[in-house]
């Protein structure tokens, strides 16, 4: 080896002490700032992925800006709006546009039948496909959201031409509620077509029946903001804290014939006091198109509470098939995600402390072929990039050859992570003043 090797070698072991020096001065700082969220006892904002587009809807159908599928979008609807929005879509693929509306600031009033409503229309005007979501009994800030979507099937009539058709997002608010803007998260995906004849009836005969106690000890977790950033759990008891106006989100990735069983539990206050609230924990199953699929909620009194899913269907291509939206959702395979809601009146009448969250999930059934598609078979099971996925990246750049180092920093860039994704970063979504 001559010399002008060693000094390279020598070099590039420099910069790469360097980087490992910078990266843990920097952990250091990030372990001593207090997350933003929560320094302030407030929630953390919803966060958006790294390259989101911001977009402005259109007021008719002709204003509309186009969209790209699998993109990331951001816009705002006021109180009463109707935006616009064009997609492009061919005539070998099904498409599914969603919006998942952020309501706020923190604190803001909401009525039972404030909502977000999202349909998807052909050039003529004629829906293929609607879907409204309602704040419901919840009446306080929380991600909701909603999808359409075009099925190209031989049974209809409309909406199975190639051409431009138009998302359109609706937002209907009550007199009496906030008259805020709210955020929305826009996005469309495909999916094509089957290849060939089959079933055109949804599967019947599924298994209903509770699934048996887990005895197995929970493991912790820490959910994410909102779709992007939502933490992927697999089946059994896990831990996790919720605060008073916080909305947790976890994704189950579950293949093609599995059956999904899910609940969650609050734990019981240390200090027993007086009260009562109706809505207390709320949990919402999005599939992974973001369609809502289910939902369950329970009351709080300071002692403990749980709400089950009802239960569902196992997930088949044929149940798109089925007149039951609840059956219909479990239509794809992918991440189905889970968010949890905790009102903000808990914490007024028991304590703004966080509550001890468990979450029991259950996946029966064996994994079976999927359909055969006339396309490339989409791909609903990413999820999104977390930070904690974007921190291990991180760690594999500063150098595979420094094991020693990044084993003993694993349990620190885990901190961080957690802080990270507790914390709302510059994609978030905070009150309009805050952008």
């Amino acid at each position: 080896m001559g010399r002008g090797d060693v000094r390279t070698r020598h070099s590039r072991s420099r910069r790469t002490a360097r980087r490992i020096g910078a990266a843990i001065a920097a952990l250091g700082v990030l372990l001593a700032a207090p997350g933003p969220g929560h320094a302030a006892g407030q929630p953390p904002s919803y966060r958006f992925p790294d390259g989101v587009q911001d977009v402005s809807g259109g007021a008719k159908n002709t204003d509309g800006p186009v969209l790209k599928a699998d993109t990331a979008y951001r816009s705002v609807i006021k109180p009463g709006g109707k935006l616009y929005f064009q997609l492009i879509l061919d005539g070998e693929n099904d498409a599914y546009a969603s919006a998942v509306a952020l309501p706020g600031p923190a604190g803001a009033k909401l009525a039972y039948g404030d909502s977000i409503k999202v349909s998807l229309q052909d050039a003529h005007g004629e829906d293929c496909d609607s879907q409204r979501r309602s704040i419901g009994s919840a009446q306080y800030p929380h991600p909701i959201a909603a999808y359409a979507y075009r099925a190209l099937r031989k049974s209809l009539s409309t909406c199975q031409e190639p051409g431009t058709y138009y998302m359109v997002v609706e937002r209907e608010s009550d007199a009496t509620s906030t008259p805020s803007d709210w955020g929305l998260d826009l996005s469309y995906t495909t999916e094509p077509t089957r290849s060939g004849a089959g079933p055109s009836t949804a599967p019947s005969g599924w298994s209903s029946a509770s699934p048996a106690p887990q005895d197995a000890t929970p493991r912790r977790a820490h959910g994410g903001t909102g779709f992007h950033d939502a933490t992927a759990l697999s089946q059994g008891q896990w831990k996790d804290a919720i605060r008073p106006g916080e909305t947790l989100f976890y994704r189950v990735p579950l293949d093609w014939g599995r059956q999904l069983f899910a609940s969650g539990g609050l734990g019981s206050v240390s200090a027993a006091k007086d009260g009562y609230i109706g809505t207390a924990l709320s949990l919402q199953l999005y599939n992974p198109a973001r369609g809502f699929v289910s939902g369950a909620s329970a009351p709080y009194d300071g002692k403990q509470k749980e709400a089950a899913l009802d239960p569902l269907a196992p997930v088949a291509y044929e149940n798109r098939y089925s007149t039951t939206d609840e059956t219909s959702a479990m239509r794809v395979s992918g991440s189905y995600y889970l968010a949890v809601s905790l009102s903000p009146e808990v914490g007024q009448t028991f304590g703004n402390a966080p509550y001890d969250l468990t979450l029991r999930l259950t996946v029966r059934g064996e994994a079976t072929a999927g359909p055969a598609y006339a396309g490339r078979a989409p791909d609903f099971g990413a999820g999104g990039s977390s930070a904690g996925d974007s921190t291990m990246k991180l760690v594999a750049a500063l150098g595979i050859g420094t094991g020693t180092v990044l084993v003993a920093g694993l349990g620190v860039w885990t901190l961080v992570a957690r802080r990270r994704a507790a914390a709302p970063g510059p994609q978030g979504f905070g009150p309009p003043s805050a952008w």
